[in-house]
């Protein structure tokens, strides 16, 4: 009978060190891929807002346009309204901007020109802008232009659920969070 040959363990070596380096490079591979993720939903969540944004100045637009300020004796000043379910998974119930799903929208407008019945403090101009265009009910109107603060605010849905993990469930109040904001400031001539 033979002894036992004694193998050298080379391949074993090797084989355990093959798999070390792989497995760290599936690890970097998945730590990549999740700071990508999060990049791309705050990227998302930013376009959105620039978007919204946008939109809403134009609706200012026309709330204007269309508001009869000889008849009502006031002028548009504040729109305030939110925008829900604008975020990819969040339920139709379930989104709002103070939980992480959803958009908080506040608009306020300023006026270029006087003799309008706005409060004295959305007026920005004490000189009368008079065009042949802009008349109202056949009288001239002070009015040209307007200034539009657009303000979309939105929480990270990724704090939220944090904090609710962190106390057992609750959801966060308004000032538990901070709110993220998009302001954007267009004069627009109407």
């Amino acid at each position: 009978m033979k002894p036992p040959v004694m193998r050298k363990a080379f391949s074993m070596i090797t084989a355990i060190f093959v798999i070390v380096i792989m497995s760290a490079v599936a690890a970097l591979v998945l730590s990549l891929s999740g700071k990508m993720v999060k990049a791309t939903t705050i990227q998302y969540r930013t376009e959105q807002a620039a978007l919204l944004a946008r939109s809403y100045a134009e609706l200012a637009v026309q709330a204007v346009i269309m508001h009869d300020r000889n008849t009502t004796s006031n002028c548009v000043e504040d729109i305030n309204t939110s925008v829900n379910n604008l975020v990819a998974g969040s339920g139709a119930t379930s989104a709002t901007p103070l939980n992480g799903g959803g958009y908080g929208i506040g608009i306020q407008i300023h006026y270029l020109g006087n003799n309008l019945p706005c409060s004295s403090s959305r007026i920005l101009n004490s000189t009368p802008i008079t065009t042949d265009y802009n008349t109202t009910m056949g009288a001239a109107d002070a009015l040209a232009a307007i200034l539009v603060d657009v303000y979309v605010r939105y929480k990270d849905p990724e704090m939220v659920a944090a904090y609710k993990e962190n106390h057992s469930g609750t959801a966060p109040g308004a000032d538990d969070i901070p709110w993220i904001t998009y302001h954007t400031r267009r004069l627009l001539k109407i």
